[in-house]
């Protein structure tokens, strides 16, 4: 079992990262994944798309005003730009040379979730996305005031239809139930009074901002404190409550290592969590260095960010065709930018449903065989995915000329990090035949079809 490699998954979504790990230790491949820094530019994909309240409201009267044709057209070129962030952030993904802010920011993604769907307005949707890339190793109170403060989440979250005279508890109640405290750390009551306290918070230019006319100015009682809070001072309240490290760290370490952690494991880094003050660097420099000596492997089933990616990067995929890939994501149930609902993607276990892990041999079938992972179709439901779906692809897999049938086995073996039996290596062999020549003509196709068959088994799916 190569530890490095495990690592790299962990922190990544590939081995890409095994031997910088190896090579320079964890601690110091830590420190230079926080110090990594990324582009504050707005894509070119989003030069069309309306950026300010005054762009916002003309598209708006345009969408309004358009005949049905043209509205289609409207709509169509939303969702094209829509494909082309999911693109643009898988590149992000898999050209970081330290993977982990990425990791990190996929990982906020999904806890504090607002989709395109239902935001409807993509720049809204890359700020959204920018603020947990920048905020990805920072403090958590600071990372939870900003979203909660965002433009992308108060719409999500209907608090633009909060208001003094009309109150609308979803983002009032998710800030507790998601994002913070979790069930049954709360009362009704704070639900009911945090409402008061959010409403008339509103669209913004860079930022929602409180509307005077729409808010609601009584005094409430928030958590036994009483008085006239607003959103950051509400946040405050609620992270001064016993239960607010637990939730996160529970989730984080789900996220990375886990798929079952015990509660003793959650309570000892929880309370680390608070101990630090919600500074999120030093609680994953500590869950990682902590467990990174331990025997792991097997602990967390593979998401199918990390599946594909992984294997487009044994396969040395070229070229490469993330729109493609942002398609086969939605296929499996992780749809960036659009989770099925404000829970997130759940994980676990659904990531290996009988859909799921027949789409993964499906997927494992055509890469091998240097075909791409969608073929192109009639009815598809976007466009984007069409572009050169029918293209071969050039795919290779390294191994050691110089070696048997056993020896090029532990090396897969090694990679794909294995553990195998007795009938399973019987079977491999039988495979990859005892008189196997690693410099004939059809040494590739023969180890070619030896990964296809490791790939498809139940122990790829784990990390």
């Amino acid at each position: 079992m190569n530890k490095n490699t495990l690592w790299s998954l962990r922190l990544g979504f590939s081995r890409k990262q095994n031997k910088a790990i190896e090579q320079m230790g964890l601690h110091k491949f830590l420190e230079k994944s926080f110090r990594t820094s990324f582009s504050k530019k707005i894509p070119s994909f989003l030069d069309d798309s309306p950026k300010s309240l005054k762009e916002l409201k003309a598209k708006r009267e345009e969408i309004k005003q358009s005949d049905p044709a043209n509205l289609k057209e409207l709509i169509k070129i939303e969702l094209k730009t829509s494909f082309e962030m999911k693109s643009w952030w898988l590149q992000k993904m898999m050209d970081e040379e330290y993977p982990l802010r990425e990791k990190m920011t996929c990982f906020w993604h999904n806890h504090f979730v607002s989709t395109f769907q239902k935001v409807k307005v993509n720049h809204w949707v890359f700020q959204h996305n920018q603020i947990l890339r920048e905020n990805a190793f920072g403090n958590f109170k600071t990372l939870t005031k900003k979203i909660v403060q965002s433009n992308a989440m108060v719409r999500y979250l209907d608090n633009v239809d909060n208001k003094r005279d009309k109150i609308n508890e979803n983002l009032s109640r998710e800030l507790l139930e998601l994002f913070t405290l979790g069930i049954g750390n709360y009362t009704e009551e704070d639900i009911k009074n945090g409402a008061k306290g959010l409403a008339g918070l509103n669209f913004g230019e860079e930022q929602a901002q409180y509307r005077r006319l729409l808010e609601n100015d009584d005094t409430i009682t928030y958590f036994g404190k009483t008085g006239k809070f607003k959103a950051d001072e509400m946040i405050d309240i609620v992270f001064e409550q016993k239960a607010i490290p637990y939730l996160i760290t529970k989730k984080i370490i789900q996220w990375f290592i886990y798929d079952t952690p015990t509660e003793a494991m959650i309570a000892y880094y929880g309370d680390y969590f608070r101990e630090v003050d919600f500074e999120i660097k030093p609680l994953l420099t500590k869950i990682f260095t902590e467990e990174f000596p331990k025997d792991t492997a097997g602990s967390k089933i593979k998401d199918p960010l990390v599946y594909i990616l992984q294997l487009m990067n044994e396969l040395n995929v070229e070229p490469v065709n993330t729109k493609l890939i942002a398609y086969y994501l939605k296929q499996q149930g992780m749809d960036l930018f659009n989770q099925p609902n404000v829970k997130g993607w759940n994980g676990g276990k659904e990531w290996l449903s009988s859909q799921v892990y027949l789409q993964r041999n499906n997927v494992a079938d055509l890469l091998c065989n240097g075909k791409n992972i969608s073929r192109k179709t009639q009815n598809s439901d976007n466009d984007m995915m069409n572009e050169n779906a029918n293209q071969l692809l050039n795919v290779s897999l390294n191994f050691t000329k110089s070696g048997t049938n056993k020896t090029i086995i532990a090396e897969l073996q090694d990679r794909l990090l294995f553990q195998t039996d007795e009938d399973m290596q019987k079977d491999w062999e039988t495979l990859l035949k005892y008189d196997f020549d690693p410099n004939a003509e059809s040494a590739n196709n023969a180890v070619m079809r030896l990964f296809n068959n490791m790939i498809k088994m139940p122990e790829f799916q784990i990390v």
